[in-house]
């Protein structure tokens, strides 16, 4: 990559396609090594683009060309030309049809993209650049095609043939085969497309839809599986109902399939009609599936779905455009797992992933807007910027605009763009034309990088009655602007004010009072200068305001706040998000007392308001148990180094631990207390009551398991033993590990025995995996160089690359942050092999080296050592070559 270097493209350099696809018919007929595509394409030149001379110019990767045709006439080699990305075919006519035969190698194609075998089946992954692995195309998705697609096979060995859209044709074919046709009547770019074919078994299920049609619902799976997919049915006639009634949107084929693929890089792919899962979003069941994993089942299969309108039906013009299909549809699963389960659960899940992980995003070298201006490699920003900043920026839209305008937007977006590609321009334009409201200031959220910072200070006047907020916003720098160059952001500030005895009634000096609403503690602020005040009448008392309620804005606000407003927040504010958020900030401040003892020899002291807040939560039977759960964990090192300027690792690690153990042994009483009434043997369910049980019981015994008592390590240990879940059985198995008490031959004891319990099954050897990798104690990298040489390891598959390589590198800070470099070189280490192998997962582990500013000068020299070796590799993939090289630009 150094004698050439990939080059980045640009937003400002999109021009329009030169030729359209209006139809595609595809033939495969297959084979591991050499399975032969045969295309025929009906191409007009776009009379848009204006370029009447164009020459035809076809994405195209790692393929052998077998024969071309233009018109039925077949071309020499002096007609065409053949790149390693593209094949070029100077003069065409205006209409015309080609035709070409291709073969590629399913089996050797480790990168999982295009078509490629997973196990005993094929199946595709197209999105973004994949179809260009399959045959020569117009591979963007601003060229949409009607699809026609047969797949011949081994009848014997792939039984099962599915494609996109309705199935026409079936029947036998030549020496055993047999072969099946799909017609997709909707017009779709070539990243939906998708193929499975293999030995399946099928839950089949349907759903009515509001208009009186009757869907076919079918999930297929190896046939081991097949006891493990009624929640991800339930979630999908659940998701179907909730956006025909929440969005009026009906879905439009007659047959809806979702296939659980072991293989897979992402989590799942929208493909029209036929749904792609890797197996640990769709299959679950209590025995194996932990209630995280029944949720994020649940909430996948929704994303995936909503996308036939948020993406398919309506897609993105390029990959700039990218959040407008999957803001929008994060959004839209967020909206539907509160409606599920419980709202302020989902809220303060879904802000702690923003606030840990994407700002960690905004502040690092590959920080960039939710719609980034230039690219080297788009599978580098499917990011966390892209998705759930993306939905945080439609989140404000709603906002701002309200439930009902919001919803008209939409409706109008969805009809006026229906079967067109489409961009974050037509998305925000429908939704100024339903609400009467200019978002141009607004827009800047889409091109703007970074996270804003909102300082918040005030006075009180007795005398008037009035209080008096300031809220002053800047950005920091980001690599495409200097902090100076940032304009003010559009930012909804949602608040109270509370008082001695709750909230209390607020009223905005010079705006009459809203006679609709039945809320008068609440007040959506519009920040939209460098520095706005904002001054409230009728108040009666000095308040304490409660700042960014439900996190109405991807922002980092700052207002000093006491310990005891924290406190009084944590116990009577309205709003359970501000309540929890309180808890975390309260926490954030003892640690850092702990944090700073440690860095200067002193004594610890943990502050007695966190002990009595704590008690208080714990002995309050009247709270939520999921949100007592949430408030009692304490904030995980990734966020505490997040909010850090410099990352002491062995300072946030142990003052974690340290007060951890304090709170432990301080709250023993009550701890205990709680996890006997909670240590009820009941019918499982993912009720969100049942799973709330679960989640505190289990925090509490991650409590327990830190006192100096053998009675709590056998307390994990009966849990382990006892439990008819996966939640419970995994939660004392953790809990041994991890604990102090316990000696190496107990914490081996369980985790052989675990192992040999569910050997077969891959999804929870995976979190075994996990398990191990995230435990803290001296010798975590040993212990993980021990497991990528265990039989449940495989370097080619993703989720075991994830369980292992990134659950310990992300996941175990004080291990891979040793201080002389080890875990830096085992990543190394391990982004070289995967470069080769598969690009994708090797860019998105390096993420734990891009943050090396953040780190102390020793480290730093250790962890740019390891990325210029990876720098230095000869044979780079694009995907590697462009986090490496922004991460040590200076």
């Amino acid at each position: 990559m150094k004698d050439a270097q990939p080059k980045s493209i640009y937003l400002k350099d999109y021009k329009r396609p030169d030729f359209l696809i209006e139809k595609t018919e595809l033939h495969f007929t297959l084979d591991p090594s050499e399975t032969l595509v045969q295309s025929r394409l009906e191409i007009r030149r776009n009379p848009e683009a204006n370029t009447p001379a164009a020459s035809l110019v076809l994405h195209g990767q790692e393929l052998e060309l077998i024969s071309l045709s233009i018109d039925g006439h077949a071309l020499s080699s002096a007609g065409y030309d053949v790149g390693p990305e593209a094949l070029t075919i100077s003069t065409v006519p205006d209409e015309f049809v080609f035709e070409a035969v291709v073969k590629i190698n399913p089996e050797g194609n480790t990168s999982l993209e295009g078509l490629y075998k997973s196990r005993t089946m094929y199946c595709t992954q197209c999105e973004a650049e994949g179809f260009r692995k399959i045959t020569y195309y117009l591979d963007r998705p601003d060229v949409m095609s009607e699809f026609l697609t047969t797949i011949e096979a081994s009848e014997s060995d792939f039984p099962v043939l599915l494609s996109n859209g309705n199935l026409i044709a079936s029947g036998e074919a030549d020496s055993g085969k047999h072969f099946a046709t799909w017609h997709d009547p909707f017009k779709k770019p070539a990243y939906l497309f998708a193929l499975v074919a293999g030995t399946l078994d099928y839950v089949e299920d349907t759903f009515t839809t509001q208009s009186g049609r009757d869907i076919t619902l079918r999930i297929f799976v190896e046939s081991k599986d097949i006891d493990k997919c009624d929640h991800a049915m339930r979630s999908l006639k659940n998701a179907m109902r909730w956006d025909e009634e929440v969005y009026g949107l009906e879905y439009d084929l007659d047959i809806f399939m979702i296939v659980a693929v072991d293989d897979f890089n992402m989590g799942a792919m929208e493909n029209k009609g036929l749904n792609i899962f890797n197996t640990s979003c769709v299959l679950a069941k209590p025995e194996t599936t932990t209630d995280a994993g029944f949720q994020r089942v649940e909430s996948v299969v929704a994303h995936e779905y909503f996308h036939n309108w948020s993406g398919n039906r309506v897609t993105c013009r390029d990959w700039f455009q990218l959040s407008l299909k999957e803001g929008f549809t994060v959004f839209r699963d967020s909206q539907f797992s509160a409606d599920m389960n419980s709202q302020t659960v989902k809220r303060v899940e879904d802000v702690s992933v923003l606030r840990t992980l994407q700002f960690a995003e905004d502040g690092g070298p590959m920080a960039h807007p939710v719609r980034p201006p230039s690219f080297i490699e788009i599978s580098n920003f499917y990011t966390l910027t892209v998705y759930e900043k993306g939905s945080e920026v439609v989140g404000m839209i709603h906002t701002l605009l309200g439930a009902e305008n919001f919803r008209t937007g939409s409706d109008l977006y969805f009809s006026r763009h229906d079967g067109e590609a489409a961009t974050i321009e037509d998305f925000v334009a429908a939704m100024e034309e339903a609400s009467g409201r200019d978002l141009a200031q607004f827009t800047r959220w889409y091109s703007q990088a970074g996270t804003p910072r909102v300082v918040a200070s005030d006075t009180y006047n007795e005398d008037s009655g009035t209080y008096t907020l300031t809220l002053a916003q800047s950005c920091p720098t980001t690599p495409e602007a200097k902090a100076e160059e940032k304009l003010p952001f559009h930012i909804p500030i949602a608040m109270g004010l509370l008082g001695d005895a709750g909230n209390l009634p607020i009223q905005l000096q010079g705006q009459p009072a809203d006679p609709d609403t039945d809320d008068n503690t609440n007040i959506v602020l519009e920040l939209t200068e460098p520095e706005q005040t904002f001054v409230f009448e009728g108040v009666t008392e000095k308040p304490t305001p409660v700042l960014l309620r439900g996190f109405s804005a991807p922002v980092k606000l700052h207002y000093d706040y006491s310990r005891e407003q924290l406190t009084a927040i944590m116990s009577r504010d309205s709003d359970g998000f501000s309540r929890w958020d309180a808890c975390q900030k309260l926490a954030v401040a003892v640690l850092e007392d702990v944090m700073q003892a440690y860095r200067g020899d002193q004594a610890y002291r943990v502050d007695p308001l966190l002990v009595a807040a704590y008690r208080a939560i714990l002995i309050d039977t009247s709270l939520d148990k999921a949100m007592v759960a949430l408030m009692l964990q304490l904030p995980t090192e990734a966020y505490l180094s997040e909010i850090a300027t410099e990352i002491d690792v062995e300072a946030i690690h142990f003052a974690r631990q340290y007060v951890r153990k304090h709170l432990a042994a301080a709250l023993s009483a009550q701890l205990e207390a709680v996890y006997q009434a909670s240590n009820e043997v009941v019918p499982f369910s993912v009720s969100a009551s049942a799973i709330a049980s679960r989640s505190l019981k289990n925090t509490v015994l991650s409590y327990l398991i830190c006192t100096d008592t053998d009675e709590n390590l056998q307390l994990a240990q009966q849990q382990l033993a006892n439990a008819t879940n996966m939640t419970d059985e995994l939660s004392g198995l953790t809990a041994i590990i991890n604990s102090e008490l316990a000696t190496d031959a107990q914490r081996k004891t369980a985790l052989d025995e675990f192992y040999q319990r569910w050997s077969a099954e891959a999804l929870v050897v995976n979190q075994w995996l996990v398990a191990q990798a995230n435990v803290a104690r001296e010798g975590g990298l040993e212990r993980v160089m021990d497991l990528i040489q265990h039989e449940a390891f495989d370097i080619k598959n993703p989720n075991k690359v994830r369980s292992v390589i990134g659950a310990f590198c992300s996941g175990n800070p004080v291990n891979f942050h040793r201080q002389d470099g080890a875990g830096y070189e085992f990543l190394a280490d391990q982004i070289l092999v995967l470069n080769k192998l598969n690009p994708q997962i090797a860019s998105r582990l390096l993420t734990p080296l891009t943050k090396w500013r953040k780190y102390d000068k020793g480290r730093q020299t250790l962890m740019c050592n390891a990325l210029q070796r990876v720098l230095a590799e000869p044979a780079l993939s694009k995907d590697v070559y462009e986090v490496v090289s922004k991460s040590l630009k200076d």
